[in-house]
């Protein structure tokens, strides 16, 4: 078993990372009016969105590695699968935003948010059977419904981008629900980690 610290620091250095891509594939506006910057809307909101993802994700993982005392090799590549699927949306980000929300640039970025979704919980559960020591996280998770409504609601986004317009807006309606869900970190973490300190 080995300790937690580079395992942190390396994935914040990675999120930092993806989120300066996304940032510096922001194209600036043609022209100097308002109206050249409201062209850019789709790219824009693309934007804002994959950081709010991003964001998120960075914050739970903080409450995470809270609960973790040891780390095996498991759970580091656990952990770098996790990192893989989310250096994926800058490329999904740009591609959602610059194609004006099309059906397949909105079903490969869906695939993206389930696949960093599944790598999360595939990251829980290996840190709860990596060692007795991590028994915390699996107090916290308990059944995971809050994870497994967004593996659901991802899956619904995947399909729906080709019935049309309603159905690619029924897709961003699900990507913004789930981020909105997770918008407050994990407060069973913390109630968790509060009951410990307080025995």
């Amino acid at each position: 078993m080995m300790n937690k610290s580079r395992m942190e620091a390396f994935s914040d250095g990675v999120l930092a990372i993806i989120i300066t891509i996304m940032v510096l594939e922001l194209r600036t506006p043609e022209g100097h009016e308002w109206r050249e910057v409201l062209r850019l809307w789709p790219v824009l909101l693309s934007y804002v969105i994959s950081f709010v993802y991003v964001g998120i994700y960075w914050n739970n993982h903080h409450h995470l590695m809270h609960t973790v005392h040891r780390v095996s090799g498991g759970i580091l590549w656990a952990n770098l699968h996790l990192l893989f699927w989310l250096s994926l949306f800058p490329f999904v980000t740009g591609w959602a935003g610059e194609s004006h929300f099309a059906a397949v640039p909105m079903t490969c970025y869906a695939f993206v948010a389930l696949m960093s979704a599944v790598a999360y919980t595939i990251l829980v559960r290996t840190i709860i059977r990596a060692d007795v020591s991590n028994h915390l996280l699996a107090e916290a998770t308990g059944r995971d419904l809050k994870g497994n409504l967004s593996i659901a609601a991802y899956l619904v986004a995947m399909g729906t981008p080709f019935f049309g317009p309603a159905g690619v807006a029924v897709s961003g309606a699900m990507l913004a629900a789930v981020a909105l869900m997770w918008l407050i970190p994990d407060r069973r973490i913390e109630r968790v980690l509060a009951s410990e300190r307080a025995s």
